[in-house]
């Protein structure tokens, strides 16, 4: 049976927001992979590092996610198209004869790019998040043939409310005069209202998107836009290949920082579900959107929303997602850790904190210490400094119960004949958690690290000799508290007197117990 959403983009052109970031590159892959009748993808790039949009994209192809593509179609590579831009900029800076073209030619727009830095300070984010929204929603309504702009938000912009409905809510304040004070309040100032304007927002990122959400709905009278929401996007379930990531952003950043021994505790409740969504299931629903949209439904008086989330189906916890990459950082270890990966979740927050300070801190200044004395250069502390309010960032998301309403993502698949629906797959309840989360563990070595799966004897050799390290450092230190409390209170040294010949062989404890004999 002949797939009708390659029909339905047949000679479509689409542009693409965000093309280096992780779902775009996935979207841009999927796309010239298995709609082979699309007319072309303009993919807005910027210049970066010293490197153009041309040469970006030229290293682009040359990673492992476009493989299949290499080896299978490797003409569908011709119908990329790069474009010099930034969201920064009005019309997005591109040059005039090339827009031109695209607002002749494009008919999908998908707006993926965005700042995703949870600390960034609040000007930041409103001017990428909220303003760059703006700036592409004004590019579209100039789009002579445009049928779809699909706004990619996120499941976490409305922390006030227990239950995420798929629409679009009033946002805290009227998005156009929060841009026009931060047009003319310095970063300083802005940061100083911070509070005051994102209310019970946790950090810029949802504040800006939930102000932008509301731009997008503001343009659906004149465009046929639509919101979709993922949950936290994490690596590759199965295409293009499983694991595939780029990237340290949520929560395989911590498995990796977990698993190199720098990260040892979090503030966490195990219990609460694990909201999290592959990349690979997030692009297929939104290859889907636009055709489904323009084919299956009427067009409703509200904008259509889509909360890509696992909704009332999940099941798996904090806690299980921990125990799974525990075991797997165990049978595959990452190359040089720092200390043994042994951290933790901590439901206290007292106590997390202590953790911090004798497993994060401390540590960073030692080490940093050691660097001094042999005239190296100190890093430890700047890098837990960061990892510190990356932390605090992220346990927003993992201290509270998240659930959404799912109707629209799950009538997707309701709409599809046999070969789409084998060709997008969405059903979040086919995923066994323990090898997908294997997968991820893996690919965070193999593509973020670049690390090898031939040098794993080295590294579980290093793993077991960390092992021991941190059984003898812990005992030590043990002791050490023991051997403290000892001197201190005579009646925990009296008690201890009792423990006859096995107290009298401990360590430092020992001589102190018996110290009048």
């Amino acid at each position: 049976m002949a797939s009708e959403v390659n029909e339905w983009y047949r000679g479509r052109k689409v542009l693409v927001t965000g093309a280096s970031g992780l779902m775009g590159k996935v979207l841009i892959e999927k796309l010239l992979y298995s709609v082979p009748d699309i007319g072309c993808v303009y993919a807005l790039v910027r210049s970066k590092r010293g490197k153009t949009p041309e040469s970006r994209i030229e290293d682009m192809w040359k990673l492992p996610l476009f493989s299949r593509i290499r080896e299978e179609k490797p003409h569908a590579m011709k119908k990329l198209v790069p474009v010099t831009g930034d969201i920064l900029y009005d019309e997005l800076g591109i040059e005039k004869a090339q827009l031109e073209e695209i607002y002749e030619e494009v008919s999908i727009v998908f707006h993926f790019a965005a700042s995703l830095r949870l600390e960034a300070p609040l000007k930041e984010g409103l001017e990428m998040n909220t303003k760059g929204t703006l700036r592409v929603l004004e590019m579209a309504k100039k789009m002579k043939k445009l049928v779809s702009f699909v706004h990619l938000s996120t499941a976490f912009c409305y922390p006030d409310y227990d239950r995420m409905a798929e629409q679009v809510h009033a946002p805290p304040a009227n998005p156009h005069e929060v841009l026009r004070a931060s047009n003319w309040l310095s970063d300083e100032q802005l940061n100083i209202l911070a509070p005051s304007l994102m209310q019970l927002h946790p950090n810029s990122y949802t504040y800006s998107k939930r102000l932008a959400e509301a731009l997008v709905k503001e343009s659906y009278a004149d465009i046929p836009t639509v919101v979709v929401r993922p949950s936290i996007v994490t690596p590759a379930h199965k295409e293009p290949t499983p694991g595939w990531v780029d990237n340290l952003n949520g929560p395989i950043g911590l498995m990796i920082g977990a698993g190199k021994g720098v990260i040892r505790t979090m503030h966490c409740y195990g219990h609460y579900h694990a909201e999290v969504i592959p990349v690979d299931i997030a692009i297929n629903a939104i290859i889907l959107i636009p055709y489904y949209i323009n084919t299956k439904i009427e067009r409703r008086a509200e904008i259509p929303v889509f909360n890509l989330t696992s909704g009332d189906d999940r099941d798996t916890t904090w806690k299980e997602v921990l125990d799974v990459g525990k075991a797997t950082v165990r049978k595959f270890p990452f190359e040089g850790p720092l200390w043994y990966p042994d951290g933790n979740i901590r439901h206290n927050k007292l106590i997390h904190e202590l953790c911090v300070f004798f497993y994060h801190i401390i540590p960073a200044y030692l080490i940093d210490f050691l660097m001094l004395i042999f005239g190296q250069k100190r890093f430890m502390v700047r890098i837990q400094n960061r990892i510190s309010v990356g932390l605090m960032v992220l346990q927003y998301f993992t201290t509270r119960e998240w659930w959404f309403d799912t109707h629209n993502f799950k009538a997707l698949a309701t709409k599809l004949n046999p070969t789409d629906f084998a060709t997008y797959p969405m059903n979040l309840k086919i995923i066994d958690v323990g090898p997908y989360i294997e997968s991820c563990m893996i690919g965070g070595k193999l593509y973020c690290l670049k690390e090898k799966l031939e040098n794993l004897p080295k590294a579980r050799m290093q793993n077991n000799i960390l092992f021991v390290l941190d059984l003898l450092v812990s005992a030590f230190l043990y002791l050490l508290v023991l051997y403290w409390m000892v001197t201190w209170f005579e009646p925990l040294r009296n008690l201890l007197t009792y423990g006859g010949p096995f107290v009298r062989y401990l360590p430092l404890v020992g001589n102190a117990v018996f110290r009048d004999e």
